[in-house]
């Protein structure tokens, strides 16, 4: 042992002495955080001391007080329904809390606190609490909030009970319910108490990371969520946290940032000491400021991100990380960690895939947790004390899910909750009871109401969608080792970053078209040029939303590259190193205007649709400055971030001289072709690319062929005109003539070509025209792709 001050006994051990193979002693939990004392200190990860009575020690305790006799009685009566879980459950607990501790016990805890005190330099130092059962955190069972905590606990007196308090929680509604589910027999199971010197996270804040993307399984990110105060508000799910995703790979190059993720929580309350030993913690208010702000600085997500990596390594599983950082010293520590329980344990083979047909209108969004969609009728519960009113099968909808609502969560067909983030508790026991949930949407439970049928999607991302009435939902499972291997490559058009996670089991070559402005239209949300000529603003109520989105930018423009950067960054993360290739913006005027401050900005067009677009804006005064950012967040995605898998291209490119133009302006921006591995390709979709395609060739790396506005231009049809429809085909012969000829132009001139248009998505069998005429790439929507990928198997094999 380690600078102790007294040796282990029977009854007690000390956390540096425990190993991960010690759970029978001490549960789980205590063994983890000795593994990690013992192993990972000298690799930088900070646990706080502490020590753990023993497996022995509650026997002894049961044993001491008679208590065997009591849960031979009241279990079997539970088992044969003769009475309700919420009495056996007061009665156990009862019993053990008018319990005494045997004399060995007590005595233990009691000198072990005072050395406590002693190795930290204070008397009656503050503790946590916690229980960990001998059964918890297997790698198929997580056990999590199954028992309870206590926090900012001084003094002997107060110590001995809060460690009965915790003996009394293995008999909580929830844990016995769990251990039913789970199959574990209740009196094989035993519970350690582990006491830790507390982390002054009161001061600063606190919360939980996974080393593994929690609904999409993605193994490369660590997922970080961090509220002010005690960690308790994020486990529970009180508050609605900051979120962090960071890139694990790029995590060992120190000249690296690679964030993938920030988004700002509502924080709204914070967990701190009480007042008196009473209370020993209490919930109070956060400030604006708090609100307003990142709870972690960037070097600090890196370093927790850094120290989930070592914790995984050394486990050699995805694992589920509770971190808080010292207000007075400004140290992070680690003061949980367990192995991940759901997605690490699915079976990779297969592939499910929801689709949703004759949605009713969009009530609420949330965070998704799971993949999964389910209907039914709402049944709305305030308090824990209404659980007996749920109604088996029916949507759960309150306030937010403690640990006290497992009993029915693993009854209800969803779970819609107004508070929590996606490593709250609520998250972690829906998404290991296979429930589909959708935590933090600020007013469930003032927008629905008891016998309403919604429809709670989790199918769309990280985003979960509430519709009203039940819609009709098909579910296609599919084997990833069933898919064809192909010559031509297929690759992904995606919009969404949220969504980019959920297919990242797909043999996929990499992305085929990353929209930008899907990204700048739903993150960023502002006009680049309501950002850089900001003093120009005559609206005043834009001028305010944002200053509230730019909040902790010292530059606005920041704000805008950042998000921009880090949003096109989870597309880039997802199948790296294979290429990525942003189309930067794309809008219409029409649709410029539409961002927050644009319509100051934006010409009004009579046609839009081959107005100002595209190339023409990148080097006009007009758009030149907001062109400067688009620029500013790819160097900064390639550059600082490290997705050097990032290909840029230029959309609705008319002519070469335009073409010149654009990469010279690129240049100015430090964008240079060729440079740092910089490759820049134009998208084919005006007739002048086809013609031309020599001159194009030797301008750029590749030629993408957006085949809608192709067909629209080639065709003269215009692709939005229900009247037209039936004369917009891209199977029309000038549309292949136009393929066939750019393909072979660039295939001449040594460049690769692809196609990333809707043709293929919308019809599969059109991708077998394009491996005859000899295409390189072919990038499709998601949902198409097992189709695509087969039938372009099938036209090889011809």
């Amino acid at each position: 042992m380690t600078d102790s001050l007294m040796t282990t006994s029977p009854t007690l051990i000390w956390l540096d002495e425990l190993a991960r193979t010690d759970i029978a002693k001490v549960g789980g939990k205590n063994a983890s955080l000795g593994e990690m004392l013992q192993s990972l200190t000298e690799r930088g990860i900070r646990v706080p001391p502490g020590f753990a009575t023993t497996s022995d020690a509650y026997r002894s305790f049961i044993a001491a007080n008679g208590l065997d006799r009591v849960l031979r009685e009241v279990l079997p009566k539970l088992e044969a329904n003769r009475i309700t879980l919420s009495t056996a459950g007061k009665t156990i607990r009862a019993a053990i809390t008018e319990g005494v501790w045997p004399e060995d016990a007590e005595r233990d805890i009691r000198a072990a606190y005072q050395d406590l005190g002693a190795r930290v330099g204070q008397t009656d130092p503050a503790v946590a609490v916690r229980s960990s059962a001998t059964a918890e955190d297997l790698p198929d069972a997580s056990f999590a909030g199954q028992q309870e905590t206590f926090l900012n606990i001084r003094g002997e007196a107060a110590l001995l009970d809060a460690c009965k308090a915790c003996l009394a929680s293995l008999f909580t509604d929830r844990a016995i319910t769990y251990r039913q589910l789970k199959g574990f027999d209740h009196l094989e199971v035993a519970l350690s108490v582990g006491v830790q010197h507390m982390v002054r996270s009161d001061l600063s804040g606190s919360g939980v990371m996974f080393s593994i993307d929690t609904e999409s399984g993605f193994d490369k990110v660590v997922l970080i969520n961090a509220a002010w105060g005690l960690g308790e508000n994020v486990v529970q799910g009180h508050v609605d946290p900051d979120e962090y995703q960071v890139y694990k790979p790029f995590l060992d190059n120190d000249n690296l940032t690679p964030i993938v993720h920030k988004a700002l929580g509502a924080k709204e309350i914070k967990m701190i000491y009480g007042r008196e030993q009473g209370a020993p913690v209490r919930n109070v208010p956060t400030s604006k400021a708090e609100r307003a702000g990142f709870v972690l600085s960037d070097a600090e997500i890196l370093e927790l991100a850094c120290a989930a990596v070592k914790i995984e390594a050394h486990y050699g599983t995805a694992m589920d990380i509770e971190w808080a950082k010292d207000g007075e010293t400004g140290l992070l520590y680690v003061v949980q960690a367990r192995p991940e329980t759901v997605q690490s344990n699915l079976a990779a083979s297969a592939f499910q895939t929801y689709t949703l047909h004759d949605t009713g209108e969009e009530l609420l969004t949330g965070l998704s947790v799971g993949s999964s969609v389910a209907t039914g009728e709402v049944c709305l519960i305030h308090d824990v004390t209404d659980l007996d009113q749920f109604v088996d099968g029916a949507i759960l909808v309150t306030s937010n899910t403690d640990p006290d609502w497992v009993p029915i969560m693993k009854r209800a067909a969803a779970i819609v909750t107004d508070h929590g983030g996606r490593t709250s508790h609520a998250a972690i026991v829906s998404r290991e009871l296979g429930v589909p949930a959708i935590v933090g949407t600020s007013n469930a439970t003032q927008i629905l109401h008891t016998g309403q049928h919604i429809t709670v999607s989790c199918a769309e991302g990280e985003t979960g969608v509430i519709y009203a009435g039940e819609a009709n939902v098909t579910v296609e499972e599919r084997e990833l080792d069933q898919i064809p291997s192909t010559q031509t490559k297929v690759m992904l058009n995606l919009a969404n970053p949220a969504a980019a996670l959920r297919w990242w089991r797909l043999p996929v070559d990499g992305v085929g078209l990353a929209r930008m402005e899907f990204v700048i239209n739903n993150e960023v949300r502002v006009h680049p040029l309501a950002l850089t000529r900001y003093d120009a603003l005559t609206d005043a109520d834009v001028r305010a939303e944002i200053d509230r989105l730019t909040r902790g930018y010292d530059d606005r423009a920041d704000y805008f590259v950042e998000k921009l950067a880090m949003g096109l960054s989870r597309i880039a993360a997802t199948w790296y190193p294979n290429p990525t290739i942003i189309r930067m913006s794309d809008f219409k005027t029409n649709e410029y205007a539409d961002l927050l401050g644009g319509r100051q900005f934006e010409p009004n067009e009579e046609n839009p649709m081959i107005g100002f677009r595209g190339a023409s804006r990148y080097y006009d005064a007009a758009y030149q400055d907001g062109f400067a950012l688009e620029c500013k967040a790819i160097r900064h995605l390639r550059e600082a971030m490290g997705f050097d898998n990032v290909i840029v291209m230029i959309p609705f490119c008319r002519n070469v001289e335009e073409a010149d133009r654009v990469l010279a302006t690129m240049a100015e921006h430090g964008l240079e072709r060729g440079k740092n591995g910089l490759q820049v390709y134009v998208m084919c979709e005006v007739p002048s690319n086809v013609i031309e395609a020599e001159a194009f060739a030797e301008r750029f790396d590749g030629f993408s062929i957006g085949s809608n506005d192709l067909t629209q231009l080639t065709l003269g049809v215009d692709r939005d005109s229900e009247a037209l429809a039936h004369l917009f085909n891209e199977r029309d012969p000038a549309v292949l003539w136009m393929i066939n000829t750019v393909i072979a132009k660039a295939h001449a001139a040594g460049r690769k070509v692809g196609l990333c248009g809707q043709a293929p998505s919308n019809d599969p069998e059109f991708a077998k025209l394009l491996v005859q005429a000899g295409i390189d790439t072919i990038s499709v929507t998601p949902d198409s792709f097992f189709a695509v990928k087969s039938n372009v198997a099938s036209a090889e094999a011809e």
